[in-house]
C-alpha cells in the first residue's frame, strides 16, 4: 500500500494534480478587497458592542467567477456590503432599513446552519465556480464551501443560506440603483 501511495504522490506532483485547489485564484485580487474582507473575518465581539462570544458577528459569502470574485458581508449591527476582488464594491447598504433588515435576516438564518459547518483558521480567496461561507463568532470561524450550482440548485444542506444571501444581494443592488439615480 505504501509504494502505491508514494507513486501516486509523485505522479500527482509531476502532473500538478495534487487534488487540492490552487492556493491562489487565477485572477488579480486588489489590496483594498483583501483589507476590507480581512477586517470582517477578524471581527471581535467588542468591535460591534457585543458581549456574547457565541453570537454570530458576521456572515461572509465569497463567490468565484473565472475573472473575479465577490464577497458579500453582513454583520450583526446590520451592516451590509458587497466587495469585488478587482477593488470595486457597494459599501454601506446596511445604512438603509431594507439592507439592514436583509443583513440581520441572513445572520439569523446562518445560526440554523452553523452545525453543518467546520471550524477554520484559514480564509483563502475563493476559486472560480465555488461559493464559500464563513460565519464569524467570538469563538472563531466556521465555514462551508461547495460548487455554486450545488448551492443554487438546492443540492447542498446549506442551500437555503445561499438563497437568503442572494436576497441580501438583491437588496444591496436595489439600494445602489436608487443611490445612482439620486433617489
Amino acid at each position: 500500500m505504501r509504494p502505491l501511495l508514494v507513486t501516486m504522490t509523485i505522479l500527482s506532483s509531476i502532473l500538478g494534480m495534487s487534488g487540492a485547489e490552487p492556493s491562489k485564484p487565477p485572477y488579480e485580487v486588489a489590496a483594498i478587497y483583501q483589507e476590507l474582507r480581512s477586517r470582517v473575518l477578524k471581527l471581535r465581539p467588542a468591535d460591534i458592542g457585543e458581549k456574547d462570544e457565541s453570537k454570530i458577528l458576521a456572515v461572509v459569502m465569497d463567490t468565484g467567477f473565472p475573472e473575479a470574485a465577490f464577497t458579500l458581508i453582513a454583520t450583526a449591527d446590520g451592516s451590509a456590503s458587497l466587495y469585488f476582488s478587482n477593488g470595486g464594491g457597494i459599501i454601506g447598504a446596511g445604512a438603509q432599513p431594507k439592507g439592514a433588515a436583509a443583513a440581520k435576516a441572513l445572520l439569523s438564518d446562518a445560526a440554523k446552519f452553523v452545525g453543518k459547518m467546520t471550524s477554520t483558521k484559514e480564509t483563502p480567496v475563493v476559486m472560480p465556480g465555488t461559493t464559500t461561507f464563513y460565519v464569524v463568532t467570538g469563538k472563531g470561524i466556521v465555514t462551508v464551501s461547495a460548487k455554486d450550482d450545488d448551492f443554487g440548485e438546492n443540492r447542498h444542506a446549506v442551500s437555503p443560506l445561499f438563497h437568503k444571501a442572494h436576497e441580501l444581494i438583491s437588496a444591496i443592488r436595489e439600494i445602489d440603483e436608487k443611490r445612482s439615480k439620486g433617489a
